[in-house]
């Protein structure tokens, strides 16, 4: 077995930002942590969500298109991979092209579901893009939006994807 090196996910942005020719990411500085919240019920009896900033987008949905872009895609969790494309100004794709699944673990949520892992899948997925500059919007549109359909949807606990 090999080991690696931890990711150092703040360095790295900020090379990539750099490389972009993009002014220095402002991260956002919590106050406090999230509460935490145990789950109420096993992992096998829950619904699923899926919500990723890798830019996902169906095919027939409008690309994300700028690096300000806040909007949200919903995808039908029973969607074909086939029919899945990312837009994003922010990091290198290929793995994404290759195997949608690497920024958007679609296909390993249906197997969980077809081994009784999990309860069922949420009906959509939630995507965005991320490496969005105005804190403000995300915490006062894009989260509440994102936080609206998880609840809709029922979900028991949402997988969170970042790129």
């Amino acid at each position: 077995m090999t080991t690696s090196e931890p990711i150092d996910y703040i360095q790295r942005t900020r090379d990539q930002y750099a490389a972009l020719n993009y002014p220095p990411y402002q991260w956002a500085h919590n106050l406090e942590p999230p509460p935490w919240q145990r789950l109420q019920k096993p992992l096998k009896e829950c619904r699923v969500g899926l919500v990723c900033s890798g830019g996902i987008y169906e095919l027939g949905q409008i690309a994300f298109h700028h690096k300000d872009d806040n909007s949200l895609r919903l995808i039908r969790t029973d969607v074909g991979v086939e029919r899945l494309r990312t837009s994003h100004f922010a990091y290198d794709q290929t793995a994404a092209h290759e195997d949608i699944n690497a920024v958007f673990p679609l296909q390993p949520l249906q197997r969980a579901l077809a081994r009784g892992q999990i309860g069922a899948l949420a009906s959509q997925a939630l995507t965005f893009m991320g490496g969005i500059y105005s804190q403000r919007k995300v915490m006062e549109q894009l989260a509440p939006a994102i936080a609206n359909h998880l609840v809709a949807d029922e979900v028991d606990v949402a997988v969170m994807v970042p790129v």
